[in-house]
């Protein structure tokens, strides 16, 4: 069954044919990709499937060969991160990319701090105050749980720092937030606690989201739909609601009655 999700202007994410190659390897062949507004949808696929090539194609870090990229209905061809983050897409990888010495606050805003004018028109200077009330007022909107600000992020909990690297994409974020593996290596109430802020992403923000995971409980818990990769193929899209975790691990090791060039696909809610 062919996805009839056609009309880009309803999208917020729209990648069609994307292909890259590493020399003789095949990374992305073809990958077709659609992310509703608002959603959460999930990624998946065995190592080697091209999910990583696909989000570093979403983030700049990657030109593809072939292939197009819509954000809200409007094509877009990154040449760096900084396009992607200037079309409002934040992305947050498995190390974070947190500075540890500073207060979470500090880490919200780096790079981009706010700053007051100095005098007689010089060069200005970092905002603390605006910056410490405004990542306050964020980090409430969305609930979360770090209690001291002005603590060095890396004193904290794995899953604080996971927190703040994820509210610090959605403070930025207007088009598309993307997660690779953010409940990896973490305790249960800790993986609850990011779940929750990833579900206040959606409802809260209405921001999309693209959650990279091979934690199939975690999918199934806060993802709306899914995409699977196999061997740089799309061979799967549903709604989560329409499978079950024998079908996704099927699609993802070709244990399925598909060929790889088949798909199963369903329209965004």
């Amino acid at each position: 069954m062919k996805d009839s999700a056609d009309d880009s202007a309803d999208l917020a994410v729209r990648v069609r044919g994307v292909r890259k190659r590493y020399g003789h390897v095949e990374a992305l062949r073809g990958v077709d990709l659609d992310i509703a507004p608002g959603e959460i949808h999930a990624l998946l696929g065995d190592n080697g499937a091209g999910k990583s090539t696909l989000v570093k194609v979403l983030a700049g870090a990657v030109t593809p060969d072939e292939g197009t990229v819509e954000i809200n209905g409007l094509p877009h061809r990154f040449t760096g991160p900084r396009d992607a983050q200037a079309a409002g897409i934040e992305t947050v990888y498995q190390d974070l990319a947190l500075a540890p010495t500073l207060p979470p606050d500090a880490n919200l805003f780096l790079g981009r701090e706010p700053s007051r004018p100095g005098l007689l028109g010089r060069l200005g200077f970092v905002d603390r105050k605006a910056m410490r009330a405004e990542a306050a007022t964020h980090l409430r909107q969305l609930n979360s749980k770090i209690q001291d600000l002005g603590a060095e992020v890396g004193s904290m909990s794995g899953g604080q720092k996971q927190a703040v690297a994820v509210a610090r994409a959605a403070m930025w974020g207007s088009a598309l937030i993307m997660m690779d593996e953010p409940t990896a290596a973490l305790g249960v109430a800790q993986t609850e606690s990011v779940l929750e802020l990833i579900r206040r992403i959606r409802d809260e923000k209405g921001l999309p989201v693209l959650l990279i995971s091979h934690n199939l409980p975690d999918v199934f818990r806060v993802a709306d739909r899914c995409t699977v990769l196999r061997l740089g193929r799309r061979v799967l899209t549903a709604r989560m609601s329409d499978v079950t975790s024998t079908d996704l691990i099927r699609a993802m090791t070709g244990a399925d009655t598909l060929s790889p060039t088949e798909e199963r696909a369903a329209e965004p809610r």
